[in-house]
């Protein structure tokens, strides 16, 4: 599976709102995401693992 990236548009309660490179938009909770993510933070997504990308 290709990675795909994302980044936090915004933080709504337990949901994060998320568009990839691609324009697409995904909402998921945050208790998936990794620890430290906040609005603006790029994620990667790769094999149903999110990483934080610096």
């Amino acid at each position: 599976m290709e990675p795909v990236y994302y980044t936090v548009q915004s933080i709504n309660g337990d949901y994060a709102d998320l568009v990839s490179s691609q324009g697409q938009p995904h909402s998921i909770t945050m208790f998936l995401l990794p620890e430290g993510t906040t609005v603006g933070s790029r994620l990667k997504l790769e094999d149903f693992q999110w990483e934080l990308v610096k």
